[in-house]
């Protein structure tokens, strides 16, 4: 099937062009710190001139307890990520979890992503597609490769703008996930871009009993592994202190170790882009 890119400005997502990279903290704990984090991957991907989007999320709503922190909601994370994104000049992807938030979110996000759990709701789907952006959408933990044609299906029966699946693992029996790595070449079939999210895939659901574990230590090594298989993009979530973070510490990069490891990863993607003919210029 002839592959259909996503142009966001001057970046790319394509599965034949050099990896673009989706990435930030979990959530936005405080505008200040995010704008930091911000500021300081802006920094890392411009040196290493690699394509970069910016991961937002105001609210996370699906927290394995209601006593653990979200977000700091909808209007006052979409305001300032308005200004934050006028004066960094970098494209912005935020999570969508309800049908009534997509055409706002759609005034400042340049992306919209649709969570995992959230990703067979077709009302979701049609209201974000709808909006004219650019659609990105978590494979559930709960779904085969093959049945993610169904999503693509419902969001090109609405015309949207630009699709994109991205791959965060499978569960895997009880607080455990797994990734099988045939699923990147399987959602590639339905001809748009694939992401491989390598950080949410090495999650442990649940495994702290009132929040979420994971093994930090197989980030790496995955990532390895979805970069070979020459796919559109990397997502990975970042904070300058995982063990502090207020969501997904344990599965977080920290920030002072990205920019080797998006060198190490754009140098795997050069080498699969030239084993399998494709050009990475």
């Amino acid at each position: 099937m002839k592959q259909k890119d996503v142009r966001i400005g001057n970046v790319v997502f394509s599965n034949s062009r050099p990896l673009v990279y989706i990435a930030g903290p979990c959530v936005i704990e405080t505008p200040e710190s995010y704008e930091a984090e911000a500021v300081k991957l802006k920094k890392i991907f411009g040196a290493l001139k690699t394509p970069f989007v910016l991961k937002a999320s105001f609210d996370k709503a699906n927290r394995t307890s209601h006593k653990s922190f979200r977000g700091i909601g909808m209007e006052a994370a979409l305001d300032f990520l308005k200004d934050l994104k006028n004066r960094l000049k970098l494209p912005i992807i935020v999570d969508v979890h309800d049908p009534s938030q997509a055409s706002r979110v759609a005034e400042v996000a340049d992306i919209l992503q649709i969570p995992a759990f959230m990703c067979r709701q077709t009302d979701l789907l049609f209201a974000c597609a709808d909006t004219g952006r650019a659609v990105n959408v978590k494979k559930g933990q709960f779904l085969s490769p093959w049945d993610a044609e169904n999503i693509v299906r419902k969001l090109e029966s609405r015309g949207a703008a630009g699709i994109m699946l991205t791959e965060r693992g499978s569960s895997f029996g009880y607080g455990n996930l797994v990734v099988d790595m045939r699923g990147l070449e399987i959602m590639k079939e339905f001809g748009y871009p694939v992401i491989f999210d390598c950080t949410h895939s090495v999650q442990k659901p649940g495994g702290l009993g009132t929040a979420t574990g994971g093994d930090r230590k197989f980030i790496m090594p995955l990532a390895k592994a979805a970069a070979a298989l020459k796919i559109a993009g990397l997502f990975f979530e970042a904070h300058p202190d995982p063990a502090k973070a207020l969501s997904d510490g344990p599965n977080s990069l920290r920030l002072d170790d990205v920019k080797p490891i998006v060198g190490a990863l754009n140098r795997v993607d050069r080498l699969a882009a030239e084993i399998s003919g494709v050009s990475s210029k």
